[in-house]
C-alpha cells in the first residue's frame, strides 16, 4: 500500500499531474496558459506540476502512439501546436524521465520557473520535434527561459530531484490521480482530462483517437475557482 500522500493544493494554485508526451496534457496545459492570460490571472493563479510517468506504467513511449494522437488531438486544438515527429527515428525520445525531473528541479526555484520549462519542453517536442530525453536538449531549451540554468544543470547532474519523480510515481499508482492530465484545486475538486471525452478506433498506437466531446470553456471555470483560493 502506498504510504506517500498527494500533497495538498496550495491556495490560488492548480495542481497538474501529467506526462510530457501525453497529447491530452499538451492540450490541457495550452488551454490553462491561454485562459489564464485571457482572464488576467497570470499573477494570481500558479500551476504546480507533478509527474504522472506513463512510461513507468506502460514502457517506453512509442513513436506511432504519439504520431496518431497528434493527428487526432490536432483537429480539436491546432492552436496548441501539433506535428508528427519530423526528425530521424533514432532521435525520438522514448523516455522523458530526465525532462520531468528537470521540471521538478525548476519548481524548487519557483512555480513560475517550472511552468516555463514544462511549457517549453512540451512545445519543443510536440511542435518542434526536439529530442527532450537528452540532457543537452533540455538545457538548451532552458537557456532561453527566466530561470537559473546553472542551478538547474547542477541539480540534474546530481540527480537532486530524481526521488521526487519516483515519489510522484508512487502517488500515481494510487486511486486518487486517474491519469494524465489530472487537475486538482484547493477547494477539493478535480478534473481528469478536463473537457474532453475520447475513444479509440482500432488498437492504441495502430488506430487513432476520436474525440467524442470537447468543452474548452471548462478552463474558465477552473481558473476562476482557483483564483478564489
Amino acid at each position: 500500500m502506498n504510504s506517500i500522500q498527494r500533497p495538498a493544493v496550495a491556495a490560488r494554485t492548480i495542481q497538474v499531474w501529467s506526462d510530457l508526451l501525453c497529447p491530452f496534457a499538451h492540450v490541457a496545459i495550452h488551454r490553462l496558459w491561454e485562459t489564464r492570460a485571457k482572464l488576467g490571472l497570470e499573477e494570481v493563479v500558479g500551476f504546480d506540476h507533478h509527474v504522472f510517468p506513463l512510461e513507468l506504467f506502460d514502457g517506453p513511449h512509442p513513436r506511432r502512439g504519439t504520431d496518431t494522437e497528434a493527428v487526432g488531438l490536432g483537429q480539436i486544438a491546432p492552436e496548441a501546436g501539433f506535428r508528427v515527429w519530423a526528425q530521424a527515428d533514432d532521435l525520438y525520445p522514448h523516455t522523458v524521465l530526465l525532462a520531468a525531473e528537470a521540471v521538478l528541479a525548476a519548481k524548487a526555484q519557483s512555480l513560475r520557473a517550472s511552468e516555463l520549462l514544462d511549457r517549453a519542453l512540451r512545445v519543443g517536442f510536440w511542435l518542434e520535434s526536439k529530442s527532450i530525453s537528452h540532457r543537452g536538449a533540455i538545457l538548451e531549451i532552458a537557456s532561453g527561459l527566466d530561470l537559473d540554468r546553472a542551478r538547474l544543470t547542477e541539480d540534474l547532474d546530481n540527480g537532486t530531484y530524481r526521488r521526487a519523480v519516483m515519489d510522484d510515481f508512487a502517488i500515481s499508482q494510487g486511486e486518487e490521480v486517474k491519469g494524465s492530465p489530472h487537475l486538482f484545486l484547493a477547494d477539493g475538486s478535480s478534473e481528469h482530462n478536463p473537457g474532453i471525452t475520447v475513444h479509440w478506433e482500432g488498437p492504441w498506437a495502430a488506430g487513432y483517437p476520436v474525440v467524442d466531446s470537447d468543452q474548452p470553456e471548462i478552463f474558465e471555470d477552473l481558473l476562476r475557482r482557483a483564483a478564489q483560493g
